[in-house]
């Protein structure tokens, strides 16, 4: 299973960057031998637009065109939270369905349109606190790499 985060805007080098370079290379690694590829990160472009709604409008338009078939998870502040456990076996039991990708989205700095909220299989909030986009992508690859350490028995997860 492909394994895709798609990111409204562009991190600039500094430590975000190499932190998510970090995990996202220690999942790749793991993830190869348990029937993933990935993470991939594509960044989407911030929209231009005046208003908010025009804004999530044009970022949702962007994302929808980079989504392939699969399980979509949302990742925004009204979602709920999960464990680490129930995460990995959501994406375990996509995998061993067959499910070709699964794309993990994060809106721009006015969140994501309604539409692709609703259209996410799951959404997922990483508590109540309102979280700095680039900070929310090094959360989501630590639980990438947290999700394929769970799936292989690995010892970095400990409960």
């Amino acid at each position: 299973m492909r394994l895709a985060i798609i990111a409204v805007g562009r991190l600039k080098d500094g430590p975000e960057r190499d932190l998510c370079e970090r995990y996202r290379e220690r999942a790749l690694a793991l993830g190869r031998g348990q029937g993933f590829t990935g993470p991939e990160i594509i960044e989407i472009p911030e929209s231009r637009g005046r208003r908010p709604d025009e804004r999530k409008r044009d970022e949702a338009e962007a994302i929808t065109a980079r989504l392939q078939p699969g399980l979509l998870i949302a990742l925004d502040e009204r979602g709920r939270s999960l464990g680490s456990e129930a995460f990995a076996a959501r994406i375990a039991a996509a995998r061993d369905a067959g499910t070709a990708t699964a794309s993990l989205i994060i809106g721009g700095a006015d969140g994501l349109s309604d539409e692709l909220r609703n259209r996410a299989e799951l959404t997922l909030a990483f508590g109540a606190l309102t979280i700095p986009h680039q900070i929310v992508r090094v959360l989501v690859l630590e639980q990438l790499y947290r999700t394929m350490t769970i799936i292989a028995g690995h010892p970095y997860h400990r409960v």
